[in-house]
C-alpha cells in the first residue's frame, strides 16, 4: 500500500513534465544560439589572425582557413626588423601598469570617502561624475589636454601619456568603487572606529577585503583601455621609440611587399595577447564582482 502511495507523486511529476509546452525549450534554444552566434563574432577573428600568423606566404594568399604548412618564423622577422618593437611593448606595458595602480588607488580612496566618510558636496562630485560618462571627453578634449601637456613639458614623453590615460576611465571607477563600497555593512566600518582603527586602517583592513572583487573589475577596465589606446598616444608623441604597441600596428601596413598579411597578423597577436591572457585569468572575479553590483547604480 506505501509503496503504491509513494509512486504517485512520481506519476504525477512525468505526467506534468510531458504536458509542458516545448515554448520553453524554444526559448532557451533561441537563447543559446544568440548567444554562441556572439561568441562566434567575438572569437572568429581572432582565431583567424592566430590561424594568419602562422601561415606560410603561398597559404596566406590562397584565402583557406586552415593552412597546409605552418611557419613560425614571421614572429622572428617582425621583432628583427621593428627594431624599436621591444621597446614599444615595454612602454605599453610600463604605461598600462602605472594607469591601472593610479586608477585604482584613486577609485578606492574617492570611492570609500564618498559612502563613509560624507564629505560635503559629495552628491553633487557624483552628479558631476555621473554627466562626464555621456560626453565624448576624449575628442573633446583632445586640443586642451595637448595644451596641458605642451605647458608641463609632456609632449613626446612615455611618462607623460599616464596622467592623460589615468583620466580615460577615473569617472566610471570611482562609482564602481561607490557602489562597491555600499555593499559594505555600515555597523562593520562604525565597530572598527568604536575598537580605536582610524580611517586608514579601517578601509585596509575592513573595506579592502570586501571590495576585492570591485577592484578585479577596474583592473580589467582599465587596463584593457590603457592597453589598447591609440588617439592619445598617437597625438601627444613623435618618435616611434615613445610610443605604445597600438601605434606601431597601425603603423605597419600589410600587402605583397615586405609587410605580408602573416607578418602583420604575427603584430596584432603580440599587441592583442597580453590583454586576452590577462582577462582569462581574471574573468571569474571580474563576473562575480559585476554580480555583486559593482556596476550597480
Amino acid at each position: 500500500m506505501s509503496t503504491a502511495l509513494e509512486a504517485v507523486p512520481y506519476d504525477t511529476t512525468l505526467a506534468r513534465l510531458r504536458r509542458r509546452p516545448p515554448s520553453r525549450n524554444r526559448g532557451a534554444i533561441v537563447r543559446h544560439a544568440v548567444i554562441i552566434l556572439f561568441m562566434a563574432i567575438i572569437l572568429l577573428p581572432l582565431a583567424w589572425v592566430l590561424i594568419m600568423s602562422v601561415k606560410s606566404l603561398p597559404d596566406a594568399m590562397t584565402g583557406a582557413f586552415w593552412p597546409t604548412q605552418f611557419d613560425f618564423t614571421h614572429y622572428g622577422y617582425v621583432l628583427h626588423n621593428i627594431a624599436t618593437l621591444p621597446i614599444n611593448l615595454f612602454n605599453s606595458i610600463y604605461v598600462t601598469t602605472s594607469t591601472v595602480i593610479i586608477t585604482s588607488i584613486c577609485a578606492v580612496l574617492a570611492g570609500y570617502a564618498l559612502v563613509h566618510l560624507r564629505p560635503r558636496g559629495g552628491g553633487v562630485l557624483v552628479a558631476i561624475l555621473l554627466m562626464s560618462l555621456y560626453f565624448p571627453v576624449r575628442v573633446v578634449s583632445l586640443i586642451a589636454v595637448y595644451q596641458i601637456q605642451n605647458f608641463l613639458g609632456l609632449i613626446n614623453s612615455t611618462s607623460g601619456l599616464i596622467l592623460p590615460y589615468v583620466t580615460l576611465n577615473l569617472a566610471i571607477s570611482v562609482l564602481i568603487m561607490r557602489s562597491m563600497f555600499q555593499l559594505v555593512p555600515r555597523e562593520l566600518i562604525e565597530a572598527a572606529t568604536i575598537d580605536g582603527a582610524g580611517p586608514w586602517r579601517t578601509l585596509w583592513m575592513v573595506g579592502l577585503p570586501m571590495v576585492r572583487n570591485g577592484l578585479v573589475v577596474i583592473f580589467i577596465v582599465n587596463f584593457v583601455t590603457a592597453w589598447g589606446e591609440y588617439l592619445l598616444c598617437m597625438t601627444l608623441t613623435n618618435d616611434q621609440v615613445r610610443r605604445t604597441m597600438p601605434v606601431v600596428l597601425a603603423s605597419v601596413e600589410g600587402g605583397l611587399g615586405e609587410w605580408s598579411w602573416p607578418n602583420l597578423a604575427a603584430v596584432y597577436v603580440i599587441v592583442v595577447a597580453p590583454a586576452v591572457i590577462a582577462f582569462c585569468f581574471a574573468q571569474k572575479l571580474f563576473f562575480k564582482g559585476l554580480n555583486e553590483g559593482a556596476l550597480k547604480g
